[in-house]
């Protein structure tokens, strides 16, 4: 590869819009009620000191892809790890609506 990165390289082959990917990342990323019933449950939790069941399910993280987060990933800048599951997230929402294969995070970084 000459200086193009590999995301770079992923998101031309697959013909890849990085609008379209933030947002598929704000529509994916973005808290419903059930996270924010989540995070209410825990801030209770915190404050009255009192144990509660653990729910299983994981909320949305509320953080879509940034331009900032893709123009770094787009010329080989530092990009944290979260930041590479929540981009990772948006490229297969992507590919399974142009019924192609998702693939994992080596294919992409």
């Amino acid at each position: 590869m000459s200086d193009k990165t590999k995301f770079a390289a992923f998101v031309a082959e697959h013909k890849l819009d990085a609008r379209r990917i933030m947002s598929a990342s704000h529509k994916l990323e973005a808290l419903n009620i059930l996270d924010r019933s989540i995070r209410a449950a825990k801030r209770r939790a915190r404050k009255s000191e009192t144990k509660t069941e653990k729910d299983t399910r994981k909320p949305h993280s509320g953080r879509p892809v940034t331009p900032r987060a893709l123009n770094a990933a787009n010329t080989g800048g530092t990009v944290s790890g979260p930041t590479k599951n929540r981009i990772l997230k948006a490229v297969n929402y992507l590919l399974e609506q142009k019924k192609q294969a998702a693939v994992e995070l080596k294919a992409i970084f």
